[in-house]
């Protein structure tokens, strides 16, 4: 389960949050340093509760940290790292002078916060350049050979070779059967070797793992060599068990069954089972008692700014296959699908959306009423999004493995729609299907909590539904 998650966040992520955590909760105690003095600092920390005040600081920067999404690195420009951390500290200041205005005891000191505030700006400002500097100079944590020019090994390659510096990976290059290939460009690098050259490869270069796509190893690359190979140290991987690993999604081309019968995963104990149900009961009566007020509010919007019912209902099919009604608030208008039926929503500029609808799908309001689908027993919280039945027959026979999406409930989030965030076309469907499939096979209580997290962000964020 933590292999997994610190795939899911990537592991420089994983590394990253506690030492900045530590880095605040020092900050504040430097603050209190020169406020008060190095004395009168170490008395408040020990004996006037000034570590767990600390604590609460740094737990609210942190969670403003990452709202200000300074948890992806993909994005490391200099300037847009600076404003992030303007922000992030920004709304820390807003979120500690309610806290303190609610309840003043967990106040640490006269100036002391915004003392710490203006110093966890530079601190954190120096640490994450510091930390890039050192990521990109730093030697991979893995090397990979990769064997065979594939479409699915050339995916991979390209995908990690895009998140090099934020996954912590190389590609050496690839190898191929045919020695006339050899120093043929592929991405980057390109052919460096034939299967014969993969020793001497693994040893010159450093290679952590050698990775063999099995449209390749079957029948068509000599078995006894790389067992031989093998037994002498050369270390082996499957590409689908790489590309899960590192992307957080199963990839479905060229994928055999073979390698989901014998993979690790999948597993779906009863204590899951029940404690997962027992959290979306709860969760729902809740949501939907807290709600109540913001409903009556968003009906009443929906009903006067555009004519027909306030609620939409739909089919869409389940666990296993069976169909049931959803519910939602209507967003587009009543007529939407009378004359084409059904049709792929528009990613953008949709003229079928109503203006009260094009705000509480960004916001996800429209989907409120769906806490009645996860109380039935319909839907969880946390699930592959349920489909229209049309759409479900029409991608069950162009995407392999696309009805074993079907194995667990549908939920109102789910990891495809938070790492994938619109789906509009078949191809949007096999992307978001490969990532149906990896939650299906880690699903897990802790896992639903990182989803849970990442889809409130996505709300914050703005950055609509998916």
């Amino acid at each position: 389960m933590i292999r997994m998650l610190a795939s899911a966040l990537t592991r420089r992520s994983v590394v990253l949050a506690p030492f900045e955590f530590a880095a605040i909760v020092a900050t504040v105690y430097l603050s209190a340093r020169l406020r008060f003095g190095a004395e009168r600092a170490w008395l408040l920390f020990l004996f006037e509760d000034g570590l767990p005040k600390a604590l609460f600081f740094a737990a609210v920067c942190q969670v403003c940290v990452y709202f200000a999404d300074l948890y992806d690195l993909t994005t490391s420009h200099r300037r847009d790292l600076f404003i992030r951390i303007v922000q992030a500290l920004g709304t820390t200041s807003i979120v500690l002078a309610l806290s303190y205005f609610l309840m003043p005891g967990l106040v640490i000191g006269r100036d002391v916060v915004v003392i710490a505030v203006l110093l966890t700006i530079s601190i954190l400002g120096g640490w994450r350049l510091a930390f890039e500097w050192f990521a990109r100079r730093a030697t991979p944590r893995e090397r990979l050979l990769l064997i065979g020019t594939t479409p699915g090994a050339i995916t991979l390659a390209r995908e990690l070779f895009e998140r090099r510096a934020e996954l912590g990976v190389d590609i050496v290059g690839f190898v191929d059967r045919d020695p006339a290939r050899v120093g043929e460009p592929v991405i980057n690098p390109g052919v460096i070797g034939t299967i014969e050259d993969i020793p001497s490869i693994v040893r010159a270069r450093g290679v952590s793992r050698v990775v063999v796509s099995l449209a390749d190893a079957r029948g068509r690359l000599p078995m006894d060599t790389l067992l031989e190979m093998r037994l002498d140290g050369v270390r082996f991987d499957h590409l689908a068990s790489v590309y899960e690993e590192y992307t957080g999604k199963i990839a479905v081309e060229n994928l055999r069954p073979s390698w989901l019968i014998f993979s690790s995963g999948f597993k779906k104990t009863r204590l899951l089972r029940v404690a997962k149900r027992t959290l979306d009961i709860t969760a729902a009566i809740v949501g939907l008692v807290l709600a109540a007020p913001l409903v009556a509010l968003v009906a009443a919007a929906v009903k006067i700014t555009s004519p027909g019912s306030v609620f939409y209902h739909q089919e869409r099919v389940g666990q296993h296959g069976r169909v049931f009604t959803v519910h939602k608030f209507r967003s587009m208008r009543q007529d939407a699908e009378a004359g084409t039926g059904a049709v792929w929503a528009s990613k953008a500029g949709d003229p079928r959306v109503t203006p009260i609808g094009r705000f509480i799908r960004r916001t996800r309001i429209d989907e409120i009423p769906q806490l009645w689908n996860v109380l039935a027993g319909d839907m969880s919280l946390v699930g592959p999004r349920p489909e229209r039945p049309t759409f479900v027959e029409q991608l069950t026979r162009q995407i392999p493995f696309y009805g074993q999406r079907h194995l667990v409930r549908p939920g109102l989030t789910g990891w495809a729609q938070v790492r994938y965030t619109y789906g509009a076309s078949v191809e949007d469907a096999m992307q978001k299907l490969q990532y149906d499939l990896f939650y299906i096979k880690h699903m897990a209580l802790a896992f639903d909590l990182l989803i849970a997290l990442s889809t409130i962000k996505t709300v914050v964020l703005r950055r609509g539904a998916a």
